[in-house]
């Protein structure tokens, strides 16, 4: 069976967000995006203690905000160069420019404790960073989401 997402050109891959797959599920659809917060096999990926922050912070954020019925999954990739989010719907990357910056966003400008991080409420709990976490979200923001162009919002050919 051939995977879908490794069929694309990760060495001319850059940051952004990308329509990653289109599923039926009954009579509705729902979209994978690949939100790629770092260039695979070129930046070092996101450190784990960080990317677990960023899978808390923006799954907390997406799941209070006015999308939160449109939000299906929130999560890393293995490979820890960006987060796989889930919505209804059958959209594209620009549909959800918006959602996605407003989380970033909140990740940045993040002050407290780290919801879900006590032992009951988490499988690895004690493994977070929330100041890498806020620095990956800073960088990702200034760096691709204010200034997305079409070559971040498509996969390359």
């Amino acid at each position: 069976m051939k995977v879908a997402s490794f069929t694309i050109d990760h060495d001319r891959l850059l940051r952004g967000i990308y329509v990653s797959r289109y599923d039926r599920i009954g009579s509705e659809t729902v979209t994978t995006f690949d939100v790629r917060i770092k260039r695979p096999n070129i930046e070092p990926p996101v450190e784990i203690s960080a990317i677990h922050t960023l899978e808390h912070l923006l799954a907390v954020y997406l799941r209070g905000s006015k999308w939160a019925d449109e939000i299906i999954y929130v999560g890393p990739m293995g490979c820890r160069t960006g987060m796989y989010i889930i919505f209804k719907g059958e959209l594209t990357s620009s549909d959800v420019i918006e959602p996605i910056t407003r989380a970033f966003e909140y990740v940045r400008d993040f002050e407290g404790k780290v919801p879900a991080t006590t032992s009951r409420e988490c499988g690895n709990y004690l493994d977070h960073n929330l100041t890498f976490a806020k620095y990956e979200s800073k960088k990702y923001l200034d760096e691709v989401l204010y200034q997305l162009k079409d070559e971040n919002l498509n996969y390359p050919a």
